[in-house]
């Protein structure tokens, strides 16, 4: 079951998203072998006759309660891994567990100062382990078990967190370079104003308009006057 994309950012990317390793399960497994040892036990004495027999019929209703138990147990525990997530993102690192009563742990790439994983022989066999995230805050260090493959984990993030300050250089050094281009570029020539128009030619050719007919007396003074205001 991935984790919530309506938890997720939309500029967000998941780098990964985990569930806890099966070794989360190792104390179920334990149980499970011990009932499958008491059910061998409880067949070998009624399989014999005298006391034996008698003691497993006065015995027999604790196998059912305790093969109950056992299942509910189970069933609790798939429900809480299954909503437990590890993720990993291009800005933070998330813990999220629970499925009733919930508690979440969100670090920041930029303030991770150390990430460090253990292993046990079992655990490096079979591929589990646990981490410890170092952060500049409040909670300074988080703990995290049964993560699956730590070591990748941890270089995972390590890359994130390069990546991130790549990011960050780019940007800086564009915003540095824009700022000088900026500053360095001539200032934009002012377009030239429109050369003032000739008064004296506009009145002559209006003249000509008046001896040609073109226009009426009126109309070359109202003209005129036009021409003579705009000076």
């Amino acid at each position: 079951m991935p984790y919530p994309p309506h938890l997720i950012h939309d500029d967000e990317t998941v780098a990964l998203d985990l569930n806890p390793h099966w070794w989360y399960f190792i104390e179920h497994i334990a149980v499970a072998t011990g009932l499958v040892a008491l059910l061998a036990f409880f067949l070998w004495l009624n399989s014999h006759s005298g006391i034996l027999h008698a003691f497993a019929t006065g015995i027999k209703w604790v196998l059912p309660v305790l093969l109950c138990a056992w299942a509910a147990w189970v069933v609790i525990r798939f429900l809480k891994w299954r909503n437990t997530f590890f993720v990993v993102t291009d800005r933070r690192v998330i813990f999220r567990s629970g499925f009733i009563s919930k508690k979440g742990v969100e670090i920041p790439l930029d303030r991770i100062t150390n990430i460090d994983f253990s292993q046990g022989p079992i655990e490096r066999a079979i591929g589990a382990g646990d981490l410890d995230i170092q952060s500049a805050g409040r909670d300074g260090s988080s703990h995290f078990e049964n993560v699956r493959h730590p070591d990748a984990v941890q270089q995972e993030i390590y890359l994130q967190m390069e990546s991130r300050e790549q990011n960050r250089s780019r940007r800086d050094a564009g915003d540095i370079a824009r700022a000088i281009n900026a500053d360095a570029s001539p200032a934009a020539p002012s377009a030239p104003q429109a050369a003032a128009p000739d008064a004296a030619e506009q009145l002559r050719k209006l003249a000509d308009l008046r001896d040609e007919g073109v226009i009426t007396p009126e109309e070359f003074e109202t003209k005129k006057a036009e021409i003579l205001g705009r000076m």
